[in-house]
């Protein structure tokens, strides 16, 4: 559809298209001949031809310096050496790339070097070179710099890295931890990623010149130990201006990492994000109809930026008025380079029954057994409105190969149900501000603010530095907070995703005001990080209209892997879902799976807790070993693991129902040594377990059921468990007359609670009563003698959470017969007020007590029987008649 605000054009592509066919129908364009070409002809084949192959690759030759020497050691400019200027004549020449294993030329990870690199400093193992020096140079001929439209490059490299062009910083991958200030270069920098990780990125072509050109790197090891390091450079693409004019026409290529990702109000929104098809997009659009057809509506997307060094825009849009309940269709991207059609179907308020489906760590295999995974998740939950992600997405947040595989192994959910994602480490990685995320990701901007941590946010009033400092990190976090910290409802479902990562990188403000001593937040923040959002976390619990509560976060509170332990989570954030008794508690990070209660949360009856159940799950090719039941953390922290499993592959889906969540994990993929414990005695001062076999892929791992009543009561039952029956109402009859009296009883209540009991249609009060422990109660109510006969009725049990349940009833006239409303005999007929009370077992006696009451007795006179036979003998008189017109008619009809 073409957007009217913008004129059509006439591109280049479809010029040449429509040349070729018509030479090729044998139609004759008339040419000039190369001889009598214009000057202006001339002028333009003269323009410098942009080499096409890449400038820098494997094998090229290097400057580098491996010395433990700051090559601007002296200068007030520490990047002084990576200017074109300056003298590299003592430096070695190499040919890339460069690496050095435990001090040998080896293989670091799959890459093998070609130039062994100096490991240690004066031979000690314990003290690597923090940090080496690379300079090479391209030769650019007269004019071809100004003919460059972009400029595309790839490194390898362990650990850290920055890159320069003529004395310019143009990129950095993991380099948070450089320095700036410090008078040296010589600096350990960066993150342990295991092998070495390949970063893309894009240089300003406005940084070339004419001649020689430099580009400069440097190398950092992430610490003295570092056993590794690793550099190649093995792209640096020159792209040329394709207009006379020195601009370029939007390159036809469809966006691509489409996804739909929740609003506020899911019911009459929607949010998308998207990548551009080519960088030559610079804007974009949603195109959105109804799926059943008829005239669509474009609205303009906001590019929130290029990033990981891929040049291509990123867009997001969010388009309101939708319609409740209803199949839209849409696409989006720019005019000419749109997407496919996609179609999504808004929130059913108020409906109970969908799937979604819960995702531990993809991270790794990204590109083989997470399309897989997920193949097998869309296809046992047909039924699913999204997915949540616990994290760790990818491995390494800057690594834009990695959201690329991710997105294809998403592409069919994504663009037709909502992901709700939370941050994990790994996003942190080569990415401390998050910035792929949020150009990834549009999520609701509900995070915490001073207005919603409750007395948290009384640390930073006042003038005193405490207050001061508490201010700054409040507001800073107010900000970063946008679309990792959030919260939507969906259908009875309030999914919330919290931030679990605590790196004080990312945490501090800018500009931080000084403050000294023990109760200056600088020197707690990851608890104060942790505390910030369980402030937040109760306030939405406690406000929150939806029956369900499902939190999603990365680290897990009780760890099930080897070696950890999340302590600062676990005190701030259980209290939290205890108090507010949150259903499901949906982490990752461990690559291993388990999931439990605390013991807390125990009932009489083995195999049902009353509480929330934790969960840690693993949906990717990395795993880990369980911790020992000696070091087990949930036993060691008053919790008990129901089950738990290493080097298994799991998703999860959930079912929504009016009163049941059922949480099923299925096999996705399993390896050698998988295996599986189950919980077999809690009687023990520590939980026994027997080792199971790892169901086959495709199989149940894991199964529960969590019920939840109008009472508030809940359940969490293991597969064969009886759950308790939920609230109901049961009447001593089905009618009664005005006046009456009526037995009403319940069962499946709050214990100890306090019921009112109501006439409806309109509410009239009639009793209250409280609930016993056997969940039970009866009494008799009083129909009041003006109640309406031609209303429908129903006997209402208004809960204390203001929730109610019901049962119809009939109300019939009252017999008067004569003075005596309620009749001769008020036992036998249980219409007077009064007449029937309960006896001591709560039951009233005579016919009103269990019996469908009656309006009887002795007032059904002769005349009433005559009455009703003249009616009877009317009645059939009427039939005859209307049988004979119709007989009559029809055979009028036979004779035309």
């Amino acid at each position: 559809m073409t957007n009217p605000a913008r004129p059509p054009r006439l591109r280049r592509g479809a010029t040449a298209f429509a040349l070729a066919a018509l030479v090729g129908s044998g139609l004759a364009i008339p040419l000039a001949s190369p001889a009598s070409a214009t000057p202006a002809a001339a002028e333009t084949a003269a323009v410098p031809v942009v080499p096409a192959a890449s400038l820098v690759s494997t094998g090229t030759v290097w400057k580098y310096l491996d010395t433990n020497v700051d090559p601007a050691a002296g200068n007030a400019d520490r990047n002084a050496w990576t200017a074109p200027g300056y003298d590299d004549s003592s430096w070695p020449t190499a040919a890339s790339g460069f690496g050095v294993k435990k001090n040998e030329l080896a293989a670091v990870g799959p890459y093998m070097p070609a130039t062994k690199l100096a490991h240690y400093i004066d031979g000690n193992s314990k003290n690597t070179v923090p940090t080496y020096f690379f300079r090479t140079t391209i030769e650019l001929e007269a004019g071809v710099a100004s003919e460059v439209d972009s400029v595309s490059a790839s490194i390898i490299h362990d650990d850290a890295a920055r890159v320069f062009v003529n004395g310019q910083k143009v990129a950095g991958f993991l380099d948070a931890r450089v320095d700036d200030e410090a008078p040296s270069n010589l600096q350990y920098a960066g993150e342990s990623k295991g092998d070495p990780v390949v970063s893309d990125f894009t240089i300003d072509p406005a940084l070339l010149q004419d001649g020689t050109n430099t580009i400069a790197v440097a190398v950092y090891q992430d610490r003295e130990t570092s056993s590794d390091a690793y550099f190649d450079m093995t792209k640096l693409q020159l792209s040329p201006k394709t207009d006379e004019g020195g601009g370029t026409d939007p390159v036809v290529a469809a966006p691509t990492r489409v996804i739909l990702t929740p609003t506020e109000t899911p019911a009459t929104s929607q949010s998308f994000s998207w990548l551009a098809g080519d960088e030559s997009h610079k804007t974009g659009t949603v195109e959105i109809g109804l799926a059943a057809g008829g005239d669509t509506r474009v609205v303009d997307a906001r590019a929130v930026g290029a990033v990981n060094g891929n040049a291509k825009e990123h867009f997001s849009a969010t388009v309101t008025d939708l319609a409740p309940a209803t199949a839209y269709r849409y696409r989006v991207g720019t005019e000419g380079s749109m997407s496919g059609w996609y179609t999504f179907t808004t929130e059913t308020p108020g409906a109970t029954d969908f799937q979604f489906v819960y995702y531990g760590d993809a991270q790794i295999g990204l590109d083989t057994t997470w399309p897989a995974v997920v193949e097998q998740a869309e296809a046992k939950a047909p039924r699913s409105i999204g997915s949540v992600h616990a994290g760790d997405l990818i491995n390494t947040g800057s690594n834009d190969t990695e959201w690329l595989n991710w997105f294809k192994g998403m592409e069919r959910s994504a663009t037709s149900t909502n992901v709700m994602a939370a941050p994990g480490n790994h996003e942190y990685s080569g990415d401390k501000t998050l910035a792929s995320w949020k150009a990834h990701f549009e999520y609701p901007l509900n995070q915490p603010s001073t207005e919603t941590i409750g007395e948290l946010a009384g640390r930073a009033q006042g003038d005193s530095d405490v207050a001061r400092q508490y201010a700054a990190y409040f507001e800073h976090w107010a900000d970063f907070a946008a679309e990792t910290v959030y919260y939507t409802d969906y259908q009875g479902v309030r999914f919330i995703t919290l931030n679990a990562t605590r790196d004080t990188t990312f945490l501090k403000p800018a500009n931080l005001p000084g403050c000294t001593g023990a109760e200056c937040p600088s020197t707690k923040v990851q608890a104060l990080w942790t505390e910030y959002q369980a402030a937040w976390l109760d306030f939405v619990l406690k406000e929150s209209p939806s029956k369900w509560n499902v939190v999603t976060f990365h680290q897990p509170v009780y760890s099930t892997s080897s070696g950890r332990d999340e302590a600062v989570l676990r005190e701030y954030w259980v209290p939290v879902f205890e108090e507010n008794n949150i259903d499901l508690v949906l982490m990752g990070h461990d690559h291993t799976y388990g999931r439990g209660y605390k013991n807390d949360d125990t009932t009489e009856t083995r195999g049902m807790t009353v509480g929330p159940v934790y969960a840690v799950s693993n949906s990717g090719a990395k795993h880990y070993d369980l911790e020992t039941e000696e070091k087990n953390v949930w036993t060691n922290n008053g919790a008990t693991q129901v089950i738990r499993g290493e080097r298994v592959t799991t998703y999860q889906v959930i079912d929504v129902t009016a009163n049941q969540l059922t949480y099923r994990s299925y096999v996705a993929e399993k390896v050698n040594g998988s295996k599986s414990f189950k919980l077999t005695d809690t009687a023990a001062d520590r939980p026994v377990y027997a080792a199971a076999e790892v169901p086959a892929v495709g199989e149940v791992f894991d199964e529960f059921t969590v019920t939840k009543y109008d009472t508030g009561e809940k359940w969490v039952t293991e597969p064969g468990i009886e759950t308790p029956a939920g609230p109901a109402l049961q009447l001593g009859a089905a009618s009664v007359a005005q006046g009456g009296e009526l037995q009403v009883s319940g069962s499946g209540f709050a214990p100890g609670s306090k019921i009112a009991l109501e006439l409806h249609s309109e509410p009239v009060a009639l009793t209250s009563v409280e609930v016993g422990e056997d969940r039970a109660f009866s009494t008799a109510v009083t129909i009041p003698a003006n109640t309406p006969t031609d209303t429908e009725h129903e006997i209402v049990a208004v809960l204390p959470n203001g929730k109610t349940v019901s049962t119809a009833l009939t109300v019939t006239v009252a017999d008067t017969g004569g003075e005596n409303p309620g009749g001769e005999n008020p036992g036998e007929t249980g219409t007077t007020p009064g007449g029937n009370k309960p006896d001591a077992g709560g039951q009233t006696g005579g016919k009103g007590s269990g019996a469908i009451a009656t309006t009887g007795g002795d007032s059904f006179a002769p005349l009433g029987i005559a009455a009703l036979a003249l009616l009877a003998v009317g009645g059939g008189l009427l039939l005859w008649r209307r049988r004979a017109t119709a007989a009559a008619t029809a055979a009028a009809h036979t004779t035309e």
